[in-house]
């Protein structure tokens, strides 16, 4: 599962609203988001619960065959299921199924191929329990058949904000009433869904090959788990199509999408790689999943183990209720890798796809035997868009994305500290946070630093292979480790994986001439009622005029001394060389060291940490990093650079305002282009810099579309607004954003139909980027309008599943209702607009009362 990052972004800037931060590393480009913070908490306290084990096994699940038709009029799923099961290990005489929601029609055992007499059976609608008339051992096999109608629409739904809905199974436009919408079924396993539209022991410690016979009009196609065996036209019009997977895995990772796909075929070694997406996306759909061959052949090479199943394919599908899900062999995204070329130039998505896939080994091959051990199918996956970002683009690629992880890892734990393998949760769907995903995989990284690279990939190899088709706790990656290096591992998995926090160190040093050696002084300042006391290992940078020493310490004492011989004073100490530390960290440099870091410095986050530094001392180092940096190897501290040409002095802004030009013209990078027209707009507001701005809104990239569209608009609001106004039939959301923004601003009552019409159409937490710039546009609006608005956002509240959506609305239509009140409380108005707004204000605010 990949969690949405634009999910993550809201939380995080939500979490941030009020917060004064230092220059970012990395531009959002997200705007604010007007949220009542009365009515959404952005991220929960999380409660401790009764302790979660492991899921009893008395059935061994052995093998699932279905088929299923669809009732698309009353989004019905028509099944039978036949389950062929043993006895885990001691003798039992009934069978429990999960099952929710269902009208069970049939319930019989098979012998010898043949269906028997009926079997009763009670059912509370959430499990089915079948006394089965005698004793079973686990020598014996148990086969049961069940025709059943599962309706998953009539279910009481939950979910969370990482999955926001547990249906299992969704019919999309299903009666084919929104023109702008494919009709489409499909599914979501994850957590335990998957029952919502068969019966099954739905439990991540489950294992089960299967066979599925889709029935369906036969102008649509399938996809499902493994491999599709044959095809059968019925002559009704329909077709049935029979998948089978001969390989086990967990009853989550079972499959459905239904659609009108076009379908783009690929491969890797002769195998099957292939791209189911909507029609209209056909072309650009190798550009956006080419490189999934690539992914394959590296992750193979990479874990010494092949990848394990018979064809990969992946599909995009609407109104996906997360970022993307690794069903083995046939993984699920949402509707934003519907991509095209030029969208491509500024979002690619291409480490969703690098995670999904190296799900295919840690989740599906090898997967956690609960959920209190998810950080073993998705802090590897994170791990895996960093493994894929250094072999095909290079370490500071890879490094830019661990840091953004680590830095939304940390936005959220200023307010929620709790342990990664979490025995203790009060519901499942919080494991899938930034704990399990970002903390984790930077976590994964730490280890491969200590141990090094043989040692790491060799330990997972041995860990793939040892428990391939089976579950696993976080003792067993532990163990794994250990055997391969030799080393007693405890130290490490305790304070990282059973335990909540971060270290937080701070460093000093000083050099001591007649001892001849660096003294090292480390603290470690963090709450210790709240984080435990860490060992760690640091690698230290020494750097001379000779060059360069690395040495080794061990951090393990509130407050620790090392000393480290060196003949003479070093010019610059660089704590935590490598970059590695999951922690914050309290460095106080001159700025000397800082510049001498920027200009000595070899990795990515040397530059990033050493133009920090200097940006809190401006001065003549920063205006030399910053030139310098402008010109940078790497994109993004170019991007970095552009951002903080605002911290130059008067003259080194002067100066590089040519740099600045030929950037916003022709830098590679469309993020970088961005950046620089918005920071011309910014730093300098005497020259002309439409003619840039102009050039800007025919980029191919829409994120510079964009930048100029803002920058227009700050010196011809009249002309932005005819920019904008060309640019309505854009479906690309940079640009409805952008679009959104200038409307606020500047829209009148006739631009009202953009946002009615714009709003609805989008799904999950999308209509969030909107309402800041559409309650600036309805503040001086016509009470029909604010009625009109109020019955649109409603209608959305009533929809979404996304609670704090529900929650923004909500703060939306206080906002509204405040306006309106504020009109009537002021005597200068007149008895018209005075009872006109007490209108509004009660409209609104019956509307409000009756969302639940």
């Amino acid at each position: 599962m990949r969690l949405n990052t634009l999910y993550i972004g809201v939380l995080a800037t939500m979490f941030l609203v009020g917060c004064t931060a230092k220059k970012a590393i990395v531009e959002q480009n997200e705007p604010e988001i007007t949220i009542d913070q009365a009515e959404v908490i952005a991220i929960p306290i999380v409660e401790r619960g009764p302790y979660q084990a492991t899921a009893k096994r008395d059935f061994d699940l052995i093998h699932t065959r279905l088929s299923v038709s669809f009732d698309w009029e009353n989004a019905y799923c028509i099944g039978q299921a036949t389950l062929v099961l043993k006895p885990y290990f001691y003798d039992q005489t009934v069978l429990k199924l999960d099952a929710r929601g269902f009208d069970i029609k049939k319930i019989a055992l098979v012998e010898n191929e043949t269906i028997g007499e009926n079997l009763a059976f009670t059912y509370d609608g959430e499990v089915i329990t079948i006394p089965l008339g005698k004793k079973y051992t686990r020598e014996d096999e148990v086969v049961v058949y069940i025709d059943y109608i599962a309706k998953p629409n009539e279910l009481e739904e939950g979910g969370s904000a990482a999955i926001t809905s547990d249906k299992g199974l969704y019919f999309i436009n299903n009666k084919g009433e929104d023109p702008n919408k494919p009709m489409q079924i499909w599914t979501q396993g994850e957590t335990q869904s998957n029952s919502c539209w068969f019966p099954t022991i739905d439990k991540p410690n489950e294992r089960m090959t299967q066979e599925i016979k889709i029935t369906i009009d036969s102008a649509y196609k399938t996809l499902s788990n493994g491999e599709l065996e044959y095809s059968i036209l019925n002559g009704d019009g329909t077709r049935t199509d029979y998948w089978r997977q001969d390989l086990p895995h967990a009853p989550y990772l079972t499959m459905m999408a239904i659609g009108k796909f076009a379908v783009v075929k690929d491969s890797w070694r002769d195998m099957e790689v292939n791209y189911y997406v909507e029609p209209e996306y056909e072309s650009s759909a190798r550009l956006v999943w080419g490189k999934t061959p690539e992914m394959l052949d590296f992750f193979s090479k990479k874990l010494g183990v092949d990848y394990p199943w018979s064809k990969y394919s992946q599909v995009v599908v609407r109104d996906f209720v997360s970022g993307a899900m690794e069903n083995t062999s046939a993984s699920t995204f949402f509707e934003q890798m519907n991509i095209t070329e030029r969208e491509y130039l500024d979002q690619n998505h291409e480490d969703i796809i690098a995670h999904e896939l190296f799900h295919q080994w840690f989740g599906d091959l090898v997967t956690c035997e609960s959920w209190s051990n998810l950080p073993l199918n998705e802090s590897f996956a994170t791990y895996g868009e960093y493994l894929w970002f250094e072999h095909k683009y290079g370490r500071a690629e890879a490094d830019k994305k661990g840091n953004d992880d680590l830095s939304i890892y940390f936005q959220v734990a200023r307010n929620q500290k709790v342990d990664m393998i979490r025995y203790d949760y009060s519901n499942r769907e919080e494991m899938f946070d930034v704990h399990s995903y970002q903390k984790g995989g930077r976590i994964l990284h730490m280890l491969r630093k200590y141990v090094g690279d043989e040692a790491f990939f060799t330990a997972l190899n041995q860990y793939l292979k040892a428990h391939k088709f089976n579950s696993v706790e976080i003792h067993d990656l532990r163990l794994a480790f250990e055997k391969v290096t030799g080393e007693d591992l405890n130290w490490f998995f305790n304070q990282w994986f059973l335990n909540q926090g971060h270290p937080e160190l701070e460093f000093e040093h000083t050099f001591l001439p007649e001892e001849k050696a660096v003294q090292i002084i480390t603290r470690q300042i963090q709450d210790l009622e709240e984080n435990p006391l860490y060992k760690l290992p640091l690698d230290i940078d020494l750097y001379t005029d000779a060059g360069k020493v690395r040495r080794r310490i061990w951090v393990e004492k509130q407050v620790d001394t090392a000393l480290i011989p060196m003949k003479v004073a070093p010019i610059l100490v660089n704590f935590d060389a490598e970059k590695t530390l999951v922690g914050k960290k309290v460095d106080p440099k001159s700025v000397e060291e800082w510049f001498a870091l920027f200009n000595r410095g070899e990795l990515y986050m040397d530059k990033v940490e050493a133009l920090e530094g200097l940006g809190e001392s401006p001065g003549t180092q920063l205006n030399q990093a910053v030139t310098k940096a402008l010109k940078d190897p790497f994109w993004n501290i170019r991007r970095m650079a552009v951002n903080m040409v605002d911290m130059l002095d008067s003259t080194s802004r002067a100066n590089v305002y040519p740099t600045l030009v030929k950037i916003a013209e022709s830098d590679e990078k469309s993020a970088v282009r961005s950046s620089a027209i918005t920071a011309l707009n910014k730093n300098y507001p005497s020259q002309n810099i439409i003619p840039i701005v102009n050039n800007g809104l025919k980029d191919m990239s829409y994120a510079v579309n964009a930048s100029s569209l803002n920058a227009l608009a700050d010196r011809d609001s009249k002309a932005a607004y005819a920019e904008a106004k060309k640019l309505e039939s854009v479906q690309n959301s940079t640009i409805r954003r952008t679009i959104c923004s200038i409307y606020g601003k500047h829209g009148s009552e006739n631009d009202h139909k953009y946002f009615l019409e714009m709003l609805p159409s989008l799904s999950g937490f999308e209509p969030l980027f909107y309402l800041r710039s559409y309650q600036e546009f309805l503040k001086d609006k016509s009470a029909q309008a604010q009625k009109d608005a109020a019955d649109m956002l409603s209608g959305i509240h009533a929809k979404t599943t996304v609670g704090f959506l529900k929650g923004a609305i909500k703060g939306n239509l206080s906002t509204l209702t405040s306006n309106a009140k504020a009109i009537a409380g002021n005597e200068k108005n007149s008895p018209e607009k005075i009872a006109e707004a007490k209108s509004v204000a009660e409209y609104i605010e019956n509307l409000k009362s009756s969302m639940e």
